[in-house]
Formats: structure tokens, sequence, C-alpha cells
């Protein structure tokens, strides 16, 4: 289940991209099958494994294409192991909530993103996240939860702040908002409860099956409870002037 929608979010092969916070590795997978070059990072060193073993599955049965490569490994969001501009595009998805500094986690995305690069962010949306909240505080106040909750226009100024433009932003996922309410309602450890999982039931059905039915049913109600608010975000090049500036600066530096 992705919520990065590829459509909006261009990726050639040969685009080397960072999965930030991967965890179980969906959208991992997802570049690696579209011939990128993919680092995916976490610093769960449990899942990371998991998702190790999956790109050598999926290479064993050829689902990459020729040329891809994908990497697992453990690291920390705030101080990545890569030089600066090593990646086309980047990814954080269902992260940036977790992470009491979630300016310092932008900057080295920023960071290592070349000019002219990529970089897709999601988060729980608001209103549906709100509703989690208010029902169950056991949803949120556990080890590593969800420590605050993002507004769009918030995001919105943090990623502007942090030097990337905005390009586009929708809404995922509404399908999901009512298993969590439910979730929420009756417990979040308690899995047994009826509506519970008769509504997991139904949710494992669709993706699976993909039915048209709920495709529809989805997307006319992605703009009203979408679980997921997604944000699509480019580097900008240096501008002109600063360009200059930044040759002169080399140029008085040499002739010292």
């Amino acid at each position: 289940m992705l919520t990065v929608d590829f459509s909006r979010f261009p990726l050639a092969p040969g685009d080397r991209v960072l999965d930030l916070g991967c965890g179980a590795g969906r959208h991992a997978f997802e570049c690696y099958r579209r011939g990128a070059q993919v680092v995916a990072l976490d610093q769960n060193a449990e899942e990371i494994r998991e998702v190790a073993k999956w790109f050598a599955a999926m290479k064993e049965a050829g689902e990459a294409p020729e040329g891809a490569t994908a990497t697992a490994m453990e690291g920390d969001a705030l101080a990545l192991p890569f030089p600066d501009e090593s990646f086309d595009v980047v990814i954080i998805s269902e992260v940036m909530e977790h992470i009491p500094d979630d300016k310092g986690v932008l900057a080295e995305m920023v960071r290592v993103l070349r000019p002219g690069g990529r970089i897709a962010v999601t988060v729980p949306r608001y209103g549906p996240e709100k509703v989690c909240w208010a029902l169950s505080d056991a949803y949120h106040e556990v080890e590593g939860g969800h420590i605050r909750i993002y507004k769009a226009d918030e995001l919105l100024a943090k990623v502007r702040e942090a030097g990337l433009k905005p390009y586009g932003t929708h809404h995922a996922h509404a399908l999901h908002s009512p298993y969590w309410w439910l979730k929420c309602a009756f417990g979040v450890d308690n899995d047994k409860a009826l509506p519970v999982k008769a509504y997991h039931k139904l949710l494992v059905w669709d993706i699976m099956k993909k039915p048209l039915a709920t495709r529809i049913a989805e997307q006319a109600l992605n703009p009203v409870i979408g679980k997921s608010f997604v944000l699509y975000a480019t580097k900008p090049h240096l501008p002109r002037l600063a360009e200059t500036e930044a040759e002169t600066e080399i140029s008085e530096a040499a002739a010292k």
C-alpha cells in the first residue's frame, strides 16, 4: 500500500533514492521495481534486516530491472551518513510526526538532496489524526509514538523554511481512517473486537483485489477523510546571483 503517488512524483531508472525511515520498506520496494538505486534507512535494526531479505528475494525473483540496486541500512535521520547532494530523490513517509527535531530532519534531507532533486513527505492528516487522539491516549502516548499533529499549512511552511519549493499536495488512504477510529475506540491493542476484525478484513480484501468500487470510493473520500497528507517539493538550483557570489568566493579563496 503506497502513500506516495508516483504519477505525481516521477521516478526515472537510475535515480538515486533515499527512503528515510523506511519501516517495512513499501516505498523502497516500489522504487527498486522502477529501476532506481535505492537506499532504505531506518533506526530499527529488525525492520532493516527484513527489508534486506526482501531486497534479496526481489533480486532473485527478477522483480527489479537491470541496473537497479538496493541497500538496507541502519541510520540516524538527524545525522545521515551520506555526503552532500548524494540523492536525486528523498522519501520520508509517516516519520516526521515521531521526531522531536523535525526541522533538523528536514535540514538533513535538504543537505543530501541534489539541486533540482525531488522530495516526498507524508504525515497523518490533522482531522482524522485528531479524532484518534481524542478517542485514545494509548494511540499516541507510547514510546516512539506520534508527538505532534501537523496542519497542512504548518508543514508547508516548514518545508519552505528548509529551502524546498512545494509543487503539489493531496490526501490518501481515506478507507483507513475509520479503521483507526475503530481501533482507538475499542482499544489499540484489541484486534479481537468484531468491528475491528470485520473492517480489517475489508481492508485486506481491498488491498489484494483492488476492486473498482472501493478505488472510486476512496478517491471521492480522500479530500474529506484521507488518513495521510502528502506533500511534494523540489530543491531549487542556486539563483544565478548566488552562483556568481559562490564562484567569486571560490576564486578569492584560491588566490590566497
